[in-house]
C-alpha cells in the first residue's frame, strides 16, 4: 500500500470538515454538489402573499435526474401558485458542511434532507430545524408507522421520514453460479462472507466491495444491540464482537486481499456501485440507492442477474444484531424559513406519494397512503429479469428489526478516526478498541 503525504493531508482535511459539520453517511454521497442558492422568494411571511408566487428551496443529495426533478416538476405543475427549486448537495463531509452554511446563514433553504439521525441531531441543535410535532393536520406515527418514532429527538418530530430504508449485499448471480456457491442464508456471518469472498475474487475481481456508506454497518448494529455503554456506564466500544469484525475486515485486506485496502479505497475514491456493476466485483456491500443505477442499462449495462443478501452478524449466536434498514431520507422545515406554512404544505404532499417518481431509483415511499404494490412495480419496472426474485422478496423487502444510529456525531467522527489508523497499520488493534472506549468515555464525561 502507499501511503503519500498528499493523501495524509487530504485526511487531515476530510476529518476537520467532518468535525465542523458532522460526518455520516448514505450512499447518495458522490462528487459534486450543489450550486450556490439564488434567488429568494417573492413574498414574505409565513404563508405568502395573496396572489403572488412563493419560492422554495428544497435541498437534497440525491442526483436531480434520478427522480427528484420530476418530484419538483409534478408539483410546480400542480401548485403554481408556490413554485420550488431543487438543490442537490452531496451526502459527505464537504456538502452536508454546504447545507449547514446555508441553513445557518439564511440562504434559500426552505426544506431540506438528513439521511442520517445524528446529522438531523447537530440541526436540531442549530435551532434549523421546525418542530414538527407542533402540527395537528399530519400524524407523521400514523402515516409512518412504529419505526418513524426512531426519528424522534426528544420525544419531537424535527425530520419526518419518507422512504423505506434498506442496507444489504448485492450479489453477483452468475459468480456465484460459476464458484458452486449458493446465495448466502439470512443468518450468514462475516467468516462465512469472507470465505464467499476468497473463493470469488479473481484477477482484476475483488470478493467484496464496500460502499464509504456501508462500513460500519455490522458495527453500528451490534452495537444497537449491545448498547453503547454498559450497566457501569462505561463505554461498550471495546466489546468483543467489534474487535472480531475489526479483524476479520483486516484480513480481508492484508491477507485474503479479496476487498480493497481502505487506504487505496480512500485516495482512489473507488466508485465501488460502477465497478460492481462492471462485474469488477463478485459483492457489494450498500443500501437501495443502488438500485438507480443498477436499473440504468443504458449507462450500466450488464447482463449478469442480481441476488441479495442480509447484512452478516459477526457471529452464528451473536443476541441482539439489528438491521440497517427502518425508515430514512427525514424531511424537515427549515425554522429559519419565512415561508414554512408552504414548506409544509409541500412536505406532506411530497410523503403521501409526490415521491413517488423516486421509487425506480430504489426509494420506496414509506407512507401509508403509498401502494406498496405500486412502488415496487416502479421499481422494477422493464428491469424484473435482471433480479434473483426469491432473494430480492426475502432480503430487500423482508422485515428485519432495525435501527437508527444515535451515537454522537462527535463520537462516531473519533471511532472514524481510531479505526482509520487501525486499518492504515498506525496502529494495532488492542489500540484501537481502547482508544475507541477512551474518548467514547471522555465525550459521555
Amino acid at each position: 500500500m502507499r501511503k503519500s503525504k498528499w493523501w495524509m493531508a487530504s485526511m487531515s482535511v476530510v476529518l476537520t470538515a467532518g468535525l465542523l459539520a458532522g460526518c455520516g453517511g448514505n450512499g447518495d454521497a458522490k462528487e459534486g454538489g450543489a450550486s450556490s442558492p439564488s434567488g429568494s422568494s417573492e413574498s414574505s411571511g409565513n404563508s405568502g402573499s395573496s396572489g403572488s408566487k412563493t419560492k422554495l428551496t428544497l435541498w437534497g443529495a440525491v442526483p436531480a435526474e434520478a427522480g427528484p426533478q420530476a418530484v419538483i416538476d409534478a408539483w410546480n405543475s400542480e401548485n403554481p401558485d408556490i413554485e420550488v427549486e431543487y438543490l442537490r448537495y452531496v451526502n459527505d463531509d464537504g456538502g452536508n458542511l454546504k447545507l449547514d452554511t446555508a441553513l445557518m446563514t439564511g440562504q434559500d433553504a426552505d426544506l431540506f434532507i438528513s439521511y442520517s439521525l445524528t446529522r438531523l441531531q447537530k440541526r436540531v441543535d442549530a435551532g434549523v430545524a421546525l418542530d414538527l410535532s407542533a402540527k395537528t393536520d399530519y400524524d407523521i406515527d400514523a402515516q409512518m408507522g412504529p419505526d418513524a418514532a426512531l426519528w424522534k429527538i426528544d420525544g419531537k418530530y424535527y425530520g419526518m421520514p419518507t422512504k423505506k430504508n434498506m442496507s444489504f449485499i448485492w450479489l453477483n448471480k452468475q459468480m456465484l453460479d460459476d464458484a458452486g456457491l449458493p446465495i448466502p442464508p439470512l443468518d450468514w456471518t462475516w467468516d462465512d462472507l469472507k470465505a464467499y469472498a476468497a473463493k470469488l475474487k479473481k484477477d482484476n475481481v475483488y470478493g467484496l466491495l464496500q460502499h464509504d456508506s456501508s462500513y460500519t454497518a455490522t458495527l453500528d448494529g451490534t452495537i444497537a444491540g449491545l448498547g453503547d455503554t454498559n450497566a457501569e456506564g462505561k463505554s461498550n466500544f471495546n466489546n468483543e464482537l467489534w474487535k472480531s469484525h475489526l479483524q476479520t475486515l483486516h484480513d480481508m485486506m492484508f491477507v485474503d486481499k479479496s476487498t480493497p485496502e481502505y487506504g487505496e479505497q480512500l485516495t482512489s475514491k473507488m466508485p465501488v456501485d460502477t465497478m460492481f456493476l462492471k462485474g469488477e466485483a463478485a459483492m457489494l456491500s450498500a443500501g437501495e440507492f443502488i438500485f438507480r443505477n443498477a436499473n440504468n442499462l443504458a449507462e450500466f449495462p450488464h447482463d449478469f442477474q442480481i441476488a441479495f443478501a442480509t447484512v452478516p452478524r459477526v457471529t452464528a449466536d451473536q443476541k441482539d444484531f439489528k438491521y440497517p434498514g427502518g425508515l430514512g431520507d427525514a424531511l424537515s422545515v427549515n425554522a429559519k424559513s419565512k415561508n414554512q406554512d408552504a414548506a409544509w404544505k409541500f412536505a406532506k404532499w411530497y410523503a403521501d406519494g409526490g415521491m413517488l417518481p423516486m421509487a425506480s431509483g430504489g426509494r420506496l415511499p414509506s407512507s401509508k397512503s403509498v401502494s406498496s404494490d405500486e412502488a415496487i412495480k416502479l421499481l422494477l419496472q422493464g428491469v424484473e429479469n435482471m433480479y434473483d426474485v426469491d432473494s430480492l422478496n426475502k432480503v430487500v423487502f423482508g422485515s428485519f428489526e432495525s435501527f437508527q444510529l444515535s451515537i454522537p456525531q462527535q463520537v462516531i467522527d473519533a471511532r472514524k478516526e481510531e479505526y482509520e489508523k487501525y486499518f492504515l497499520n498506525k496502529q494495532d488493534l488492542d489500540t484501537t478498541l481502547a482508544n475507541m472506549a477512551k474518548r467514547h468515555e471522555e465525550f459521555i464525561k
